[in-house]
């Protein structure tokens, strides 16, 4: 989730002029007083043999939540005070994708799944890490992602994740006969909630505490009025990543908007033209 810089760049490198144009008009996002960068290429961590680059913006001052409610239309999510998204050369492996909250059906799987977590209790709360959510946390990332940057984080690191936002951010917290069973950093947008990062106990596996955590947070939209759920990016190549195709009323974002997921194919090519 973190921005990776590179060895030989950082945030004082500017991405040409011409292409923070052409980034801003694709988006159609009104922003010139904002300063708009790329990142040196890194190993992709979800493709092998590929290499990742970001285009990044810092979000701050009292205008920050609003700006960030464009960018996540315009298929950018947020690491601490930095949106980001892809700017990879050659690839479009990396698709944003939201659920149309409106358009949602629950399916077979769906309803097994909400009603396996029938007896846990929701809420959420203000943006602001405690000792419990870390252990869960902690022992989630051990678990399950071993290898990963994250796994090494302590608690200090945990609450910047958490804390350092600029923006509407929250934690939906979930929770049965045994404490803390899972929680979801979100932030909240002008069309809905954007899920930031979700982590829970990985010894209920008969729950799906994951998709649960979104399928909640879909309750909460349709509850509140709120449109639509941005789940980050779908990447067809990474079992992390492709589970979020499952989901019912799926819409990714075309160089066109926002489009039903189903009805537009995804292919590299979309890079290169």
């Amino acid at each position: 989730m973190d921005i990776t810089w590179g060895r030989d760049d950082g945030p004082n490198r500017e991405l040409p002029a011409r292409s923070i144009r052409r980034a801003t008009v694709r988006t159609g996002l009104l922003a010139p007083l904002r300063q708009f960068f790329a990142t040196s290429p890194v190993p992709c961590p979800y493709i092998e043999g590929l290499a990742e680059r970001k285009l990044i913006v810092e979000l701050s001052g009292n205008v920050a939540a609003a700006f960030y409610d464009d960018l996540s239309r315009a298929g950018f999510r947020r690491s601490h005070r930095y949106a980001y998204r892809p700017a990879c050369r050659g690839c479009a492996a990396c698709v944003p994708v939201r659920i149309a909250v409106d358009r949602f059906v629950h399916t077979r799987s769906t309803r097994r799944i909400r009603n396996a977590n029938r007896d846990l209790g929701a809420s959420l709360v203000e943006g602001r890490a405690t000792q419990e959510q870390f252990r869960l946390f902690a022992a989630y990332q051990r678990a399950r992602h071993g290898d990963g940057e994250m796994a090494s984080m302590n608690y200090a690191d945990y609450r910047g994740m958490i804390e350092d936002s600029p923006v509407r951010t929250r934690i939906a917290e979930f929770r049965g006969p045994d404490g803390l069973a899972a929680a979801s950093l979100i932030d909240l947008l002008d069309d809905g909630v954007s899920a930031v990062y979700s982590f829970f106990d990985w010894r209920q596996g008969r729950r799906s505490l994951g998709s649960w955590c979104i399928l909640w947070l879909v309750e909460e939209c349709r509850r509140r009025g709120w449109p639509y759920v941005y789940l980050g990016y779908w990447i067809a190549e990474s079992a992390k990543m492709a589970y979020k195709a499952r989901f019912p009323a799926l819409e990714r974002l075309t160089p066109e908007g926002w489009r039903d997921f189903a009805a537009a194919p995804v292919t590299y090519q979309e890079a290169a033209d």
